[in-house]
């Protein structure tokens, strides 16, 4: 069995997360930005998962069921949320959305 060391891992980890921030700070679709927390979560699943590994622990697998279960109910919240907004405000744009406005 091939060894793949710690710091790939980590590395990939880092770059998903990266790209997920870039995606939160910079798109105005309200769907993209939760498919970028979803990335986000992810790549924290990865750390999470590869330090249990080589730390020989299963603490940290035992984790991500539970970070998977608020991103799973996170993101059915966060769509039904988009899909109210959209049918009263016709957009999905976040720049468009201002609920608070009189």
């Amino acid at each position: 069995m091939i060894d793949i060391p710690l710091n790939y891992y980590l590395s990939l980890s880092a770059i998903l997360f990266t790209i997920g921030v870039v995606g939160v700070l910079t798109r105005r679709n309200a769907i993209i930005v939760f498919m970028c927390v979803e990335l986000m979560l992810n790549s924290v699943n990865l750390t999470l998962v590869a330090f249990s590994s080589y730390l020989g622990n299963i603490n940290g697998q035992i984790l991500v069921f539970f970070v998977m279960a608020v991103a799973a109910a996170e993101a059915a919240i966060g769509l039904a949320i988009i899909i109210a907004l959209f049918r009263n405000k016709q957009t999905v744009n976040i720049d468009e959305i201002n609920i608070m406005k009189w």
